[in-house]
């Protein structure tokens, strides 16, 4: 398969980043200390906002303090953060104004994640702060390609998780899906799906992107 796209936006947990350990940690002591059943809480957390999946789960009396305390605690756990295959050497690829995060984190965590896993910190980041209604809502799509100076309809968004897959869909362009923190099977709406990035292909060009995935098995 093949895409012509202007720009690729990018998730960064579970896309570029491998975080799972970190993530299930610190939500694993907060939900301890809120009496909160961790498992169903990790059933609807991923590629949430912090505050809507506590949202979820506390009354609003004490949800900001609650926030405060899972940032602090992920701010404090960057053990095991690694590039997820290809991630380095992709990103490295391509021309700084034609890629693009868009993360449910905030910026300064996801930042320290890049970092730790040795990945550029890209011009256009997009993250819980940048937006009034977060992931599955294609808000943060928008306004990454808005800043990029591209439409939606033109950029590729590149996502690993059932409801972000269903933002970018939403966000009117094609949509890669990366089978990295969900099995293959439940990525399916995406248009197309890859186990990780070390398949995918992508070119520059005078007018943009060609991304190059194969076809499946």
């Amino acid at each position: 398969m093949r895409f012509e796209v202007d720009a690729i936006l990018f998730d960064i947990d579970g896309t570029l980043v491998d975080s799972t350990a970190a993530v299930e940690r610190t939500w694993s002591v907060w939900a301890d200390a809120h009496a909160v059943d961790i498992d169903e809480l990790l059933s609807v957390s991923h590629g949430r906002r912090s505050k809507d999946t506590i949202a979820m789960f506390l009354p609003e009396v004490g949800r900001a303090d609650a926030v405060r305390f899972l940032d602090d605690l992920e701010t404090l756990d960057l053990d095991g953060i690694t590039a997820l295959p290809a991630t380095a050497d992709l990103l490295a690829s391509l021309p700084a104004h034609r890629w693009a995060v868009v993360t449910s984190g905030n910026r300064s965590l996801m930042q320290a994640r890049l970092r730790t896993a040795g990945l550029p910190i890209p011009e256009v980041m997009v993250t819980s702060e940048d937006v009034s209604n977060g992931k599955p809502d294609p808000q943060g799509y928008r306004l990454a390609a808005q800043q990029l100076g591209f439409a939606p309809q033109r950029c590729l968004v590149v996502e690993d998780a059932p409801p972000d897959i269903g933002a970018g869909l939403a966000a009117g362009g094609p949509v890669l899906g990366v089978a990295t923190s969900h099995p293959a099977s439940a990525i399916t709406e995406a248009h197309a799906v890859v186990d990780d990035l070390s398949t995918v292909s992508v070119t520059a060009t005078d007018s943009g992107l060609v991304v190059e995935v194969p076809d499946p098995a």
